[in-house]
Protein backbone atom coordinates (compact mmCIF):
# COMPACT_ATOMS: atom_id res chain seq x y z
CA UNK A 1 0.00 0.00 0.00
CA UNK A 2 1.44 3.45 -0.90
CA UNK A 3 2.46 5.34 2.25
CA UNK A 4 0.63 8.52 1.21
CA UNK A 5 -2.73 6.71 1.50
CA UNK A 6 -2.16 6.06 5.19
CA UNK A 7 -1.07 9.67 5.72
CA UNK A 8 -3.65 11.28 3.43
CA UNK A 9 -5.27 13.61 5.95
CA UNK A 10 -1.94 14.61 7.46
CA UNK A 11 -0.62 15.40 3.98
CA UNK A 12 -3.63 17.59 3.15
CA UNK A 13 -3.34 19.44 6.46
CA UNK A 14 0.38 19.99 5.96
CA UNK A 15 -0.13 21.26 2.40
CA UNK A 16 -2.76 23.77 3.54
CA UNK A 17 -0.53 24.92 6.39
CA UNK A 18 2.41 25.46 4.03
CA UNK A 19 0.28 27.27 1.44
CA UNK A 20 -1.35 29.66 3.92
CA UNK A 21 1.85 30.31 5.90
CA UNK A 22 3.46 31.71 2.77
CA UNK A 23 1.03 34.65 2.67
CA UNK A 24 -0.48 35.00 6.17
CA UNK A 25 0.79 35.40 9.75
CA UNK A 26 1.06 32.27 11.92
CA UNK A 27 -1.89 33.18 14.20
CA UNK A 28 -4.25 33.83 11.30
CA UNK A 29 -3.22 30.52 9.70
CA UNK A 30 -4.06 28.60 12.87
CA UNK A 31 -7.49 30.27 13.11
CA UNK A 32 -8.26 29.50 9.45
CA UNK A 33 -7.16 25.87 9.84
CA UNK A 34 -9.32 25.54 12.97
CA UNK A 35 -12.36 26.96 11.15
CA UNK A 36 -11.76 24.64 8.19
CA UNK A 37 -11.50 21.73 10.61
CA UNK A 38 -14.80 22.65 12.26
CA UNK A 39 -16.55 23.00 8.90
CA UNK A 40 -15.18 19.67 7.72
CA UNK A 41 -16.21 17.99 10.99
CA UNK A 42 -19.81 19.31 10.85
CA UNK A 43 -20.15 18.33 7.17
CA UNK A 44 -18.65 14.94 7.93
CA UNK A 45 -21.15 14.30 10.77
CA UNK A 46 -24.09 15.34 8.56
CA UNK A 47 -23.01 12.98 5.76
CA UNK A 48 -22.29 10.27 8.30
CA UNK A 49 -25.77 10.52 9.81
CA UNK A 50 -27.37 10.34 6.34
CA UNK A 51 -25.45 7.16 5.58
CA UNK A 52 -26.41 5.68 8.96
CA UNK A 53 -30.11 6.41 8.43
CA UNK A 54 -30.02 4.79 4.99
CA UNK A 55 -28.17 1.73 6.29
CA UNK A 56 -30.54 1.34 9.24
CA UNK A 57 -33.64 1.62 7.06
CA UNK A 58 -32.29 -0.94 4.62
CA UNK A 59 -31.25 -3.43 7.31
CA UNK A 60 -34.49 -3.05 9.32
CA UNK A 61 -36.43 -3.53 6.09
CA UNK A 62 -34.59 -6.80 5.42
CA UNK A 63 -35.25 -8.00 8.96
CA UNK A 64 -38.97 -7.18 8.56
CA UNK A 65 -39.17 -8.63 5.02
CA UNK A 66 -39.62 -5.23 3.35
CA UNK A 67 -37.76 -3.40 0.58
CA UNK A 68 -36.81 -0.19 2.35
CA UNK A 69 -35.86 3.09 0.61
CA UNK A 70 -35.72 2.54 -3.15
CA UNK A 71 -37.37 5.55 -4.83
CA UNK A 72 -35.22 8.64 -4.28
CA UNK A 73 -31.91 8.14 -6.00
CA UNK A 74 -30.20 4.83 -6.82
CA UNK A 75 -31.03 2.25 -4.13
CA UNK A 76 -32.78 5.05 -2.19
CA UNK A 77 -29.44 6.68 -1.31
CA UNK A 78 -30.84 10.23 -1.58
CA UNK A 79 -33.83 9.54 0.68
CA UNK A 80 -32.08 11.11 3.69
CA UNK A 81 -31.41 14.27 1.66
CA UNK A 82 -35.11 14.45 0.80
CA UNK A 83 -35.96 14.06 4.48
CA UNK A 84 -33.60 16.90 5.39
CA UNK A 85 -35.19 19.18 2.77
CA UNK A 86 -38.63 18.28 4.12
CA UNK A 87 -37.60 19.17 7.68
CA UNK A 88 -36.14 22.49 6.51
CA UNK A 89 -39.52 23.37 5.01
CA UNK A 90 -41.57 22.54 8.10
CA UNK A 91 -42.96 25.30 10.30
CA UNK A 92 -41.04 25.96 13.51
CA UNK A 93 -43.69 25.80 16.25
CA UNK A 94 -43.28 26.70 19.92
CA UNK A 95 -46.15 25.96 22.36
CA UNK A 96 -47.78 29.08 23.80
CA UNK A 97 -47.17 28.04 27.42
CA UNK A 98 -43.60 26.87 26.83
CA UNK A 99 -40.52 28.42 28.38
CA UNK A 100 -39.23 29.84 25.10
CA UNK A 101 -35.59 30.38 26.07
CA UNK A 102 -35.13 26.89 27.51
CA UNK A 103 -37.18 25.38 24.66
CA UNK A 104 -34.83 26.92 22.07
CA UNK A 105 -31.62 26.04 23.93
CA UNK A 106 -32.50 22.38 24.60
CA UNK A 107 -31.65 21.02 21.11
CA UNK A 108 -28.32 22.87 21.18
CA UNK A 109 -27.52 21.42 24.61
CA UNK A 110 -28.00 17.96 23.09
CA UNK A 111 -26.22 18.33 19.74
CA UNK A 112 -23.19 20.50 20.66
CA UNK A 113 -21.61 18.06 23.18
CA UNK A 114 -22.24 15.24 20.71
CA UNK A 115 -20.22 17.08 18.05
CA UNK A 116 -17.45 18.05 20.51
CA UNK A 117 -16.67 14.39 21.17
CA UNK A 118 -15.54 14.00 17.55
CA UNK A 119 -12.57 16.25 18.33
CA UNK A 120 -10.76 13.44 20.17
CA UNK A 121 -11.74 10.41 18.06
CA UNK A 122 -8.59 8.85 16.52
CA UNK A 123 -9.77 8.05 12.98
CA UNK A 124 -6.17 7.22 12.07
CA UNK A 125 -2.75 7.61 13.63
CA UNK A 126 -2.49 11.02 11.96
CA UNK A 127 -6.20 11.93 11.88
CA UNK A 128 -7.11 13.20 15.34
CA UNK A 129 -8.19 16.82 15.76
CA UNK A 130 -6.90 16.94 19.36
CA UNK A 131 -4.79 14.34 21.17
CA UNK A 132 -5.94 14.90 24.73
CA UNK A 133 -4.07 12.99 27.45
CA UNK A 134 -7.44 12.57 29.21
CA UNK A 135 -9.45 11.83 26.06
CA UNK A 136 -11.65 9.10 27.55
CA UNK A 137 -12.43 11.29 30.57
CA UNK A 138 -13.33 14.12 28.20
CA UNK A 139 -15.71 11.81 26.29
CA UNK A 140 -17.41 10.47 29.43
CA UNK A 141 -17.85 13.99 30.79
CA UNK A 142 -19.39 15.33 27.57
CA UNK A 143 -21.64 12.28 27.29
CA UNK A 144 -23.52 13.37 30.42
CA UNK A 145 -24.39 16.86 29.14
CA UNK A 146 -27.10 15.81 26.63
CA UNK A 147 -29.06 14.49 29.62
CA UNK A 148 -29.50 18.09 30.73
CA UNK A 149 -30.71 19.04 27.24
CA UNK A 150 -33.29 16.25 27.30
CA UNK A 151 -34.55 17.36 30.72
CA UNK A 152 -34.69 20.95 29.44
CA UNK A 153 -36.74 19.85 26.43
CA UNK A 154 -39.15 17.87 28.59
CA UNK A 155 -39.60 20.69 31.11
CA UNK A 156 -39.78 23.63 28.72
CA UNK A 157 -42.56 22.22 26.53
CA UNK A 158 -45.08 22.44 29.43
CA UNK A 159 -46.52 19.03 28.61
CA UNK A 160 -46.92 16.08 30.96
CA UNK A 161 -45.78 13.54 28.36
CA UNK A 162 -42.61 15.45 27.49
CA UNK A 163 -41.84 15.95 31.19
CA UNK A 164 -42.29 12.24 31.84
CA UNK A 165 -39.94 11.47 28.94
CA UNK A 166 -37.35 13.87 30.33
CA UNK A 167 -37.51 12.32 33.79
CA UNK A 168 -37.22 8.84 32.31
CA UNK A 169 -34.15 9.91 30.36
CA UNK A 170 -32.51 11.37 33.47
CA UNK A 171 -33.05 8.22 35.54
CA UNK A 172 -31.95 5.94 32.70
CA UNK A 173 -28.83 7.84 31.73
CA UNK A 174 -27.65 8.29 35.32
CA UNK A 175 -28.17 4.57 36.00
CA UNK A 176 -26.29 3.34 32.93
CA UNK A 177 -23.52 5.91 33.25
CA UNK A 178 -22.16 3.99 36.26
CA UNK A 179 -21.53 0.61 34.55
CA UNK A 180 -20.35 2.42 31.42
CA UNK A 181 -17.60 4.22 33.31
CA UNK A 182 -16.65 1.11 35.30
CA UNK A 183 -16.37 -0.93 32.09
CA UNK A 184 -13.82 1.54 30.70
CA UNK A 185 -11.51 1.53 33.73
CA UNK A 186 -9.98 -1.97 33.12
CA UNK A 187 -9.02 -0.92 29.59
CA UNK A 188 -7.41 2.26 30.92
CA UNK A 189 -5.46 0.16 33.45
CA UNK A 190 -4.20 -2.22 30.77
CA UNK A 191 -3.30 0.57 28.31
CA UNK A 192 -1.72 2.77 30.97
CA UNK A 193 -3.23 5.93 29.50
CA UNK A 194 -6.53 7.80 29.22
CA UNK A 195 -5.69 9.13 25.76
CA UNK A 196 -7.89 7.57 23.08
CA UNK A 197 -5.01 7.80 20.62
CA UNK A 198 -2.71 6.14 23.15
CA UNK A 199 -5.21 3.34 23.85
CA UNK A 200 -5.53 2.59 20.14
CA UNK A 201 -1.75 2.70 19.68
CA UNK A 202 -1.24 0.30 22.63
CA UNK A 203 -3.14 -2.41 20.70
CA UNK A 204 -0.50 -2.92 18.02
CA UNK A 205 0.27 -6.45 19.22
CA UNK A 206 -3.19 -7.57 20.43
CA UNK A 207 -6.60 -5.92 20.63
CA UNK A 208 -7.93 -5.38 24.14
CA UNK A 209 -11.07 -7.39 23.32
CA UNK A 210 -8.68 -10.38 23.68
CA UNK A 211 -7.71 -9.55 27.28
CA UNK A 212 -8.46 -12.78 29.20
CA UNK A 213 -12.08 -12.60 30.43
CA UNK A 214 -11.72 -8.85 31.02
CA UNK A 215 -11.91 -7.79 27.36
CA UNK A 216 -15.17 -9.52 26.36
CA UNK A 217 -16.92 -8.59 29.64
CA UNK A 218 -15.81 -4.95 29.39
CA UNK A 219 -16.90 -4.73 25.76
CA UNK A 220 -20.35 -6.26 26.34
CA UNK A 221 -21.09 -4.08 29.37
CA UNK A 222 -19.79 -0.93 27.66
CA UNK A 223 -21.73 -1.58 24.46
CA UNK A 224 -25.01 -2.33 26.28
CA UNK A 225 -24.57 0.72 28.52
CA UNK A 226 -23.77 2.85 25.46
CA UNK A 227 -26.96 1.76 23.69
CA UNK A 228 -28.93 2.66 26.82
CA UNK A 229 -27.13 6.01 27.09
CA UNK A 230 -28.19 7.08 23.60
CA UNK A 231 -31.81 5.90 24.07
CA UNK A 232 -31.79 3.31 21.31
CA UNK A 233 -34.03 0.25 21.25
CA UNK A 234 -34.57 -1.78 23.40
CA UNK A 235 -33.78 1.04 25.85
CA UNK A 236 -35.77 3.81 24.12
CA UNK A 237 -38.25 4.36 26.95
CA UNK A 238 -37.77 8.18 27.06
CA UNK A 239 -39.53 8.33 23.68
CA UNK A 240 -41.77 5.25 23.88
CA UNK A 241 -44.56 6.04 21.40
CA UNK A 242 -46.90 3.41 22.88
CA UNK A 243 -46.79 5.07 26.30
CA UNK A 244 -45.84 8.75 26.09
CA UNK A 245 -46.48 9.55 22.40
CA UNK A 246 -42.98 10.76 21.45
CA UNK A 247 -41.47 11.60 24.82
CA UNK A 248 -39.28 14.60 25.48
CA UNK A 249 -39.23 15.93 21.87
CA UNK A 250 -42.97 15.62 21.22
CA UNK A 251 -43.54 19.39 20.87
CA UNK A 252 -40.57 19.98 18.55
CA UNK A 253 -40.90 20.32 14.79
CA UNK A 254 -38.79 21.22 11.77
CA UNK A 255 -35.07 21.68 12.28
CA UNK A 256 -35.29 21.71 16.08
CA UNK A 257 -36.57 18.15 15.92
CA UNK A 258 -33.91 17.38 13.30
CA UNK A 259 -31.20 18.40 15.79
CA UNK A 260 -32.43 15.76 18.25
CA UNK A 261 -32.52 13.24 15.41
CA UNK A 262 -29.02 14.23 14.29
CA UNK A 263 -27.68 13.90 17.85
CA UNK A 264 -29.12 10.40 18.22
CA UNK A 265 -27.31 9.05 15.18
CA UNK A 266 -24.15 11.05 15.87
CA UNK A 267 -24.10 9.49 19.35
CA UNK A 268 -24.70 6.02 17.89
CA UNK A 269 -21.60 6.46 15.73
CA UNK A 270 -19.69 7.83 18.72
CA UNK A 271 -20.47 4.81 20.91
CA UNK A 272 -19.41 2.48 18.08
CA UNK A 273 -16.25 4.52 17.47
CA UNK A 274 -15.29 4.55 21.17
CA UNK A 275 -15.86 0.78 21.35
CA UNK A 276 -13.69 0.36 18.25
CA UNK A 277 -10.94 2.44 19.83
CA UNK A 278 -11.06 0.75 23.25
CA UNK A 279 -11.49 -2.87 22.23
CA UNK A 280 -10.76 -3.42 18.51
CA UNK A 281 -7.54 -1.53 17.97
CA UNK A 282 -8.97 1.63 16.41
CA UNK A 283 -7.17 2.13 13.12
CA UNK A 284 -4.98 -0.98 13.56
CA UNK A 285 -5.32 -3.41 10.65
CA UNK A 286 -3.64 -4.94 7.62
CA UNK A 287 -3.22 -3.85 3.97
CA UNK A 288 -5.97 -1.19 4.02
CA UNK A 289 -5.34 2.37 5.26
CA UNK A 290 -5.98 2.93 8.96
CA UNK A 291 -9.00 5.19 8.57
CA UNK A 292 -10.73 2.58 6.39
CA UNK A 293 -10.21 -0.02 9.13
CA UNK A 294 -11.59 2.42 11.69
CA UNK A 295 -14.77 3.10 9.71
CA UNK A 296 -15.23 -0.58 8.82
CA UNK A 297 -15.10 -1.66 12.47
CA UNK A 298 -17.29 1.24 13.57
CA UNK A 299 -19.96 0.55 10.96
CA UNK A 300 -20.04 -3.14 11.85
CA UNK A 301 -20.77 -2.20 15.48
CA UNK A 302 -23.42 0.29 14.36
CA UNK A 303 -25.09 -2.43 12.29
CA UNK A 304 -25.10 -4.61 15.43
CA UNK A 305 -27.09 -1.82 17.10
CA UNK A 306 -29.54 -1.87 14.20
CA UNK A 307 -29.75 -5.66 14.44
CA UNK A 308 -30.60 -5.37 18.15
CA UNK A 309 -33.27 -2.78 17.36
CA UNK A 310 -34.89 -5.03 14.78
CA UNK A 311 -34.78 -8.11 17.02
CA UNK A 312 -35.49 -7.26 20.66
CA UNK A 313 -38.70 -5.75 22.10
CA UNK A 314 -38.65 -2.70 24.35
CA UNK A 315 -37.98 -3.40 28.02
CA UNK A 316 -40.34 -2.49 30.83
CA UNK A 317 -39.07 0.31 33.02
CA UNK A 318 -38.54 -1.92 36.05
CA UNK A 319 -36.57 -4.35 33.87
CA UNK A 320 -34.51 -1.45 32.52
CA UNK A 321 -33.46 -0.21 35.96
CA UNK A 322 -32.99 -3.68 37.44
CA UNK A 323 -30.72 -4.67 34.55
CA UNK A 324 -28.45 -1.66 35.21
CA UNK A 325 -28.15 -1.99 39.00
CA UNK A 326 -28.53 -5.76 39.53
CA UNK A 327 -26.75 -7.17 36.47
CA UNK A 328 -24.37 -4.71 34.80
CA UNK A 329 -23.06 -3.04 37.96
CA UNK A 330 -21.94 -6.28 39.72
CA UNK A 331 -20.37 -7.57 36.48
CA UNK A 332 -18.38 -4.36 35.97
CA UNK A 333 -17.17 -4.34 39.60
CA UNK A 334 -15.90 -7.94 39.28
CA UNK A 335 -14.37 -7.09 35.89
CA UNK A 336 -12.56 -4.13 37.43
CA UNK A 337 -10.77 -6.47 39.85
CA UNK A 338 -9.97 -8.89 37.01
CA UNK A 339 -8.58 -6.00 34.96
CA UNK A 340 -6.24 -5.06 37.80
CA UNK A 341 -5.02 -8.70 37.94
CA UNK A 342 -4.42 -8.82 34.18
CA UNK A 343 -2.42 -5.60 34.34
CA UNK A 344 -0.45 -6.64 37.44
CA UNK A 345 0.67 -9.92 35.85
CA UNK A 346 1.09 -8.33 32.39
CA UNK A 347 -0.93 -11.13 30.82
CA UNK A 348 -1.48 -9.22 27.57
CA UNK A 349 2.31 -9.18 27.04
CA UNK A 350 3.00 -12.71 28.30
CA UNK A 351 0.27 -14.70 26.50
CA UNK A 352 0.36 -14.76 22.66
CA UNK A 353 -2.79 -13.59 20.90
CA UNK A 354 -3.84 -17.05 19.54
CA UNK A 355 -3.86 -18.34 23.13
CA UNK A 356 -5.88 -15.29 24.20
CA UNK A 357 -8.51 -16.14 21.60
CA UNK A 358 -8.72 -19.75 22.83
CA UNK A 359 -9.00 -18.66 26.48
CA UNK A 360 -11.82 -16.24 25.71
CA UNK A 361 -13.71 -18.79 23.60
CA UNK A 362 -13.52 -21.31 26.46
CA UNK A 363 -14.74 -18.70 28.94
CA UNK A 364 -17.64 -17.63 26.68
CA UNK A 365 -18.73 -21.24 26.16
CA UNK A 366 -18.54 -21.91 29.90
CA UNK A 367 -20.57 -18.82 30.73
CA UNK A 368 -23.17 -19.71 28.11
CA UNK A 369 -23.46 -23.24 29.53
CA UNK A 370 -23.84 -21.84 33.06
CA UNK A 371 -26.48 -19.36 31.89
CA UNK A 372 -28.49 -22.15 30.25
CA UNK A 373 -28.33 -24.25 33.42
CA UNK A 374 -29.48 -21.35 35.59
CA UNK A 375 -32.20 -20.37 33.13
CA UNK A 376 -33.61 -23.88 32.96
CA UNK A 377 -33.50 -24.19 36.73
CA UNK A 378 -35.32 -20.87 37.09
CA UNK A 379 -38.01 -21.96 34.64
CA UNK A 380 -38.45 -25.31 36.40
CA UNK A 381 -38.83 -23.70 39.82
CA UNK A 382 -40.94 -20.77 38.66
CA UNK A 383 -43.80 -19.96 41.02
CA UNK A 384 -47.33 -19.75 39.54
CA UNK A 385 -48.45 -16.34 38.28
CA UNK A 386 -49.64 -13.89 40.91
CA UNK A 387 -53.23 -13.85 39.60
CA UNK A 388 -53.54 -17.64 39.75
CA UNK A 389 -52.12 -17.68 43.29
CA UNK A 390 -54.59 -15.02 44.40
CA UNK A 391 -57.55 -16.85 42.83
CA UNK A 392 -56.52 -20.10 44.49
CA UNK A 393 -56.23 -18.40 47.86
CA UNK A 394 -59.63 -16.73 47.40
CA UNK A 395 -61.32 -20.02 46.47
CA UNK A 396 -59.69 -21.75 49.43
CA UNK A 397 -60.96 -19.07 51.80
CA UNK A 398 -64.48 -19.35 50.43
CA UNK A 399 -64.43 -23.13 50.80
Amino acid sequence: MPSFLNNLLGGISGALNTLLSAVLPFGIVQIILALIGIAVAVTFVALLVMSQIWAERKLIARIQDRVGPNRVGPFGLVQSVADAVKLLGKEDLIPRAADRVVFVLAPLAVIVPSLMIYAVLPFNWDATITRLDIGILYVLALATIPTLGIIMAGWAAYNKYTLLGGMRAAAQLISYEVPEVLSVIPIVLIAGTMSLWGIADAQRNAWFILAPVVGPLAFVTFFISGIAEINRSPFDLPEAESEIIAGFHMEYSGMRFALFFLAEYANAFTVSAIATTLFFGGWQGWILPGYLWFFLKTYILFLVMVWVRGTLPRLRYDQLMAFAWKVLLPITLVNLVLGAIVQYWQLMNVIPWPALIVINIVVVVALYWLYNRLYRAARTNTAPPLLETALAATQGARA
